[in-house]
């Protein structure tokens, strides 16, 4: 069954290559493929209703093991490999993913700031 999603998937690959080529807004520099991988398996996963904590369960009925603080570092970090999103895919149950979905409809990232430490620590030796 793992073969047939990794033959759409390079399906999918080649399409969107080819769509990438003539349309420029999709064209995107190295830096910001690992953003939009980690997009598309987040939507993936909010499409389904599925935490993180839920794909460690579904990774581990099709015998792949990870943890819930491997995969959060995963995720966030958007460096996981094409095998671990095939796994993913596979595990989650998804039959029809598309690589070339348009930014719009890709989780956005939480615009959040966070104050240092050093701001913290000076605030409460006054």
């Amino acid at each position: 069954m793992t073969g047939i999603y990794a033959k759409i998937f390079c399906i999918y690959a080649k399409i969107f290559c080819i769509y990438a080529k003539y349309n420029t807004n999709l064209i995107m520099q190295d830096n910001h493929w690992n953003g939009y991988a980690k997009r598309l398996l987040k939507s993936e996963l909010m499409r389904r209703g599925i935490t993180n904590e839920d794909l460690v369960r579904h990774l581990d009925n099709i015998g792949v093991e990870e943890t819930k603080t491997s995969i959060d570092s995963k995720i966030s970090r958007g460096t996981f490999s094409a095998a671990f999103l095939l796994q993913c895919l596979n595990a989650i149950g998804c039959k029809n993913f598309d690589p070339a979905v348009m930014a719009v409809e890709l989780v956005e990232e939480p615009k959040a700031t966070y104050k240092s430490l050093k701001s913290k620590s000076k605030r409460s030796l006054k």
